[in-house]
């Protein structure tokens, strides 16, 4: 009995610590703004860090989710193609607008390329919007990225950057989809384990999310330094406008409010930790700047987001 105290009480702490990762990213980013060599340390094995969030992911996706696909496919279709449009394109433009420089162009471009991110999932449940399409869409995206992400970057950012398809391809499939599909394996064949789990995969997740941004940041000291006010604007607008074409398609395509809201946080949360990982992996470290700064930005307007819509539903009552 005192040890199912314990267990709950543990439980209930890491559900608050969950809920907190926007001032976990904020905060030890700001750490490794300052004292950047208590951060800088992981160098390639940055990855592990990734490939652990995305196993926790897979730990906590339910197979009746995935069913959903099934169910609405031209809507999930429809979601998907937004999702690997409307992002990539607006960080072209985007960069363009702000005048970035050949590194943060790419480095954004590799952001809008990305699929949505996983916190998506969490903040349209506190949104009240429809987690199961949420759920639905970053799968698909998730799943398709090893080929588009790649592809799109090397069509938008090729002209000035030399992108290579396979190996990025390569390292997609091994920090994303083995991690994600070990850990949804787990899930179907031993689900009495994972449902002991609790909040645990969730706070796997947070701590990789936060190890990555805090690294990116250590390492790109100087870069941040030198161009931060620049680029903040240009994710800014680049997070901003992501959302709002999110909605507006949702709306030309005559879905729900529930689903255009859903497809708002969607597209506008993009997996910047995937871009952060790419960059190091593939392109010079200044290429992740912009894919890091997205990290903690999205989560940031995510989180306002929630009250937004809070508020607007509470006055249309």
């Amino acid at each position: 009995m005192l040890e199912s105290g314990r267990y709950n009480l543990m439980n209930r702490f890491l559900h608050y610590f969950n809920k907190g990762i926007v001032f976990w990213v904020a905060g030890f980013g700001l750490l490794a703004f300052l004292i950047p060599e208590s951060f800088s340390w992981p160098g390639k094995s940055i990855n592990i860090f990734f490939a652990l969030a995305m196993f926790g992911i897979g730990l906590v996706i339910k197979g009746e989710e995935y069913k959903n696909i099934a169910k609405s496919p031209l809507k999930i279709a429809f979601g998907v193609i937004c999702q690997f449009t409307i992002m990539p394109s607006l960080a072209l433009f985007t960069s363009t607008l702000f005048g970035l420089s050949e590194a943060w162009t790419l480095g954004l471009i590799l952001t809008g390329a990305a699929p949505g991110a996983m916190t998506s999932n969490v903040i349209s449940y506190l949104s009240k919007g429809d987690v199961a399409y949420s759920v639905s869409l970053t799968a698909v995206a998730t799943l398709l990225c090893p080929v588009l992400t790649p592809l799109l970057t090397m069509l938008l950012a090729d002209t000035k950057v030399p992108v290579q398809f396979f190996p990025m391809f390569k390292t997609i499939i091994m920090v994303v989809v083995l991690p994600l599909v070990s850990g949804f394996l787990i899930r179907k064949y031993f689900p009495r384990f994972t449902n002991t789990l609790k909040e645990w995969p969730s706070t796997l997740s947070v701590i990789a999310i936060v190890m990555i941004t805090s690294y990116v940041i250590a390492v790109n000291k100087e870069n941040l330094g030198l161009a931060t006010l620049i680029i903040i604007c240009a994710v800014a607008f680049h997070n901003a406008f992501g959302m709002i074409a999110g909605y507006f398609a949702g709306f030309i395509a005559k879905l729900s409010h529930l689903h255009r809201k859903t497809l708002s946080i969607e597209i506008g949360m993009q997996n910047a930790g995937l871009g952060v990982v790419l960059a190091l992996n593939h392109f010079e470290k200044a290429v992740a700047v912009p894919a890091a700064i997205f990290t903690i930005w999205c989560i940031f307007t995510a989180s306002l987001l929630v009250y937004v819509w809070s508020f607007i539903e509470v006055r249309n009552l």
